[in-house]
């Protein structure tokens, strides 16, 4: 299991020379859109982390599947991008196990040498900065999007889907 999340966190972004700041604020279990307005961003900076296992074809993979928190994950794209039949969310056991946090405490980045970190590109072309959970409800990460991008270096594949707006 992962430890110090938020050390770890802190540390890859600091020895990376990352423009980053983090926020306490009251622990929120409710939605992206609660915790945003906690942090004092957008909606869409918002990164949300999914665990998920694409399977299918002889792959068994978990993933984590990072997108912008206004988006939602189309996981069948995600799953025939990755060469696998289909995908779905993990269980709170194998979440806590692969990444060390809770459901909604998840950051958008692995530690674990099993969990593969794909983000959708749309993450780092809409707001300078995201903003995320950094291993608990009650504390935040905002960082510089190209910094975090130069340092992550996800697997880059587009399986969110952009929120509906009005007239379209």
């Amino acid at each position: 299991m992962i430890e110090n999340v938020l050390d770890k966190l802190r540390a890859l972004f600091s020895e990376g020379e990352a423009r980053f700041r983090i926020v306490e604020h009251p622990a929120c279990d409710r939605s992206s859109a609660s915790v945003a307005q906690l942090r004092g961003t957008e909606l869409g900076q918002g990164a949300k982390a999914l665990v998920c296992m694409v399977k299918g074809n002889g792959v068994k993979q978990y993933v984590l599947a990072v997108l912008p928190a206004d988006y939602q994950a189309d996981l069948s794209v995600l799953a025939k991008s990755l060469g696998g039949t289909r995908a779905g969310l993990c269980s709170a056991g194998e979440v806590s196990e692969l990444t060390g946090c809770i459901f909604g405490a998840v950051p958008p980045v692995s530690f674990h040498e099993k969990l593969l970190n794909v983000v959708d590109p749309a993450l780092f072309t809409r707001y300078e900065e995201i903003a995320f959970n950094a291993g608990s409800r009650d504390t935040s990460i905002i960082i510089n999007a190209k910094d975090f991008e130069r340092i992550v270096n996800p697997r880059k594949i587009a399986f969110a889907k952009a929120p509906q707006t009005d007239g379209a």
